[in-house]
């Protein structure tokens, strides 16, 4: 497995994200734009940074300060599991809800009412099993 979010993590994640029908393919029907962050709940900054323009990735790496839309954080060990066993639905509900999974930025609510965003951010999770 390779170091979570190292450098050639988030280029991984990104070339599966890209090939993977369910997530870029049905982010591209909504023209889904956004950029992400991914990192620990215990630092300041987050580790990693996406950005996607219509349900594509277009660039993968390390956090150097830009604004973010989505800025997810978790304990290291939570990270791991989630990368061995993905989330489902309900199991990111009590992620969120419990605190194990925190949103410093972006609306998770209004992403869990979306169906057209909600399958295919569960499916990204799963990307990470593949990892």
């Amino acid at each position: 497995m390779l170091e979570l979010f190292s450098e050639d993590w988030i280029h991984l994640l990104k070339d599966l994200w890209n090939a993977s029908e369910d997530v870029s393919g049905k982010l591209a029907k909504i023209n889904f734009c956004a950029t992400i962050s991914c990192g620990f709940k215990n630092e300041e900054s987050p580790r990693c940074l996406f950005v996607v323009k219509n349900g594509v990735a277009t660039y993968a790496g390390v956090y150097h300060g830009e604004t973010v839309d989505w800025d997810m954080r978790a304990d290291r060990e939570n990270w791991e599991q989630w990368a061995k066993k993905p989330l489902g639905l309900t199991a990111m509900g009590i992620a969120v809800a419990t605190g194990k999974l925190q949103f410093k930025q972006g609306d998770f609510k209004r992403m869990l009412i979306n169906p057209s965003m909600t399958g295919p951010f569960i499916k990204s999770f799963a990307l990470m099993s593949h990892m």
